[in-house]
């Protein structure tokens, strides 16, 4: 059984795991279970407040492997698809799971961040690590063929140092070791902030329904509707970073003057009220150049982030949470084998990382948006991309030739589209005889 910890000394460890949120709790569950000594060290107590709520089907299996899924279940509102609402199409689009390739990946939860993260904590020290609450980490020295020295500060101001074999960053949007290792790179390609807050009263959808997420185009990007099952309702927009250069007012004004600009969801939100200030991110898309290193690896948001708009945040922090417990006892118990082990955590988790950024980079196009709100199933396409959606992204899933398929689907039609603008401006400036 691991203990929560807030006393001071130094410490020695197999394995420093920097954050707690679902990434760096997964990670040292696996490990600890695996026989090492962890320590996971993350600057909040918990329960805290985190946004991404939504997670996939795909979550499901990773949590019966970590013996959380009923604790999940309790706090979970279910979430069995996702509604695509667009301003340019008379009605909305219901995408269910169980349509998709991978039947039996139907449904998964809407939770509060804030219970979801402390259940999977808890399950860390109660797997044998060692969890360490309100000790920000400070300082790191990789020393050569020894791990790593590394110093925190308690929030009552003490100091901890630990000794440890290898360091695993799971810090999120802290990028702890992107930062100090100078990684860290702005993705120019997917530029994009975000204001967000939550209501009580907002109007669901009926029947089964009612926990999907929804997803609202509008003018200048589109909306998140996440359902919780406590009665309130996440709400954000996510648009290029020049809206919110250009705002008036305070951020709560800004977030009511975009949902004022997308009709659809002002009319969920009609008689809803929001519960507290809306909260803004800035640019928040970025990514490394390197995810791994000799002693240390980064997961889940410490190395990459890109838009959450197809709720894949937490899925793919606690998949490279899997893959890299895999690396870390590899590297650990045969040194001689540590560059092929974190070769191959690199190369998994960009692999399945991919699969999404490919749609998240086209997600405001016309294309994309016309055939989200008007799907078909021919040759499977749309069971693969539902598939894609719940989070199937293995490397051998039968899905991979169907979403070639589909992304020759959208290649033609973007062509035929840009030939169709080329006509019209031609005839607008021809001649008239």
């Amino acid at each position: 059984m691991g203990q929560v910890t807030v006393g001071m000394g130094d410490e020695i460890c197999d394995v420093l795991v920097i954050g707690g949120g679902p990434a760096g709790s997964t990670i040292a569950a696996l490990l600890a279970e695996r026989g090492k000594s962890v320590m996971l060290v993350d600057k909040d107590q918990h329960p805290r407040f985190h946004i991404g709520e939504s997670l996939l089907p795909f979550n499901l299996p990773l949590f019966d492997k970590l013996g959380v899924r009923e604790a999940v279940e309790r706090v979970g509102m279910p979430k069995f698809g996702i509604e695509f609402v667009s301003p340019h199409h008379p009605k909305p689009s219901l995408l269910e799971f169980a349509d998709g390739w991978r039947k039996d990946m139907d449904y998964s939860f809407q939770v509060r961040r804030s219970d979801f993260d402390h259940i999977l904590l808890k399950n860390a020290a109660a797997k044998g690590a060692t969890v360490i609450e309100g000790c920000r980490v400070t300082e790191l020295e990789f020393i050569r063929g020894s791990g790593a020295q590394v110093a925190g500060t308690m929030a009552d101001g003490s100091t901890r140092q630990w000794r440890a074999r290898f360091v695993v960053d799971a810090t999120g949007r802290d990028t702890f070791l992107a930062n100090r290792l100078k990684l860290k790179q702005r993705n120019r390609r997917h530029e994009s902030a975000a204001v967000y807050g939550h209501f009580a009263g907002a109007e669901r959808l009926p029947g089964k329904a009612e926990g999907n997420i929804s997803i609202f185009w509008f003018a200048k990007g589109w909306f998140w509707f996440i359902p919780l099952s406590d009665g309130t309702t996440s709400v954000g927009a996510v648009c290029p970073p020049a809206v919110f250069k250009d705002r008036q007012g305070d951020t709560t004004a800004l977030f009511r003057g975009l949902i004022d600009q997308c009709p659809a969801l002002a009319e969920r939100l009609a008689g809803a009220t929001l519960t507290g200030p809306a909260t803004a991110t800035g640019n928040y898309s970025y990514g490394t150049d390197r995810m791994s290193g000799d002693g240390f690896i980064l997961i889940g948001d410490a190395s990459t982030f890109i838009d959450p708009v197809f709720s894949t945040g937490v899925y793919l922090a606690m998949r490279s949470a899997f893959i890299g417990a895999d690396a870390v006892v590899r590297c650990l118990d045969r040194p001689a084998e540590a560059r092929t082990a974190l070769r191959q955590f690199e190369r998994e988790v960009i692999t399945g990382r991919d699969r999404f950024t490919w749609f998240i980079y086209r997600i405001t196009s016309p294309v994309i948006r016309n055939l989200f709100m008007a799907p078909r199933n021919l040759f499977r396409m749309e069971e693969a991309v539902l598939s894609l959606l719940a989070g199937d992204v293995a490397e051998d899933s039968p899905i991979r030739s169907r979403l070639l398929l589909f992304k020759g689907l959208y290649y033609v039609n973007t062509g035929l589209m840009k030939l169709g603008r080329l006509f019209v401006r031609q005839a607008a400036t021809a001649p008239r005889t």
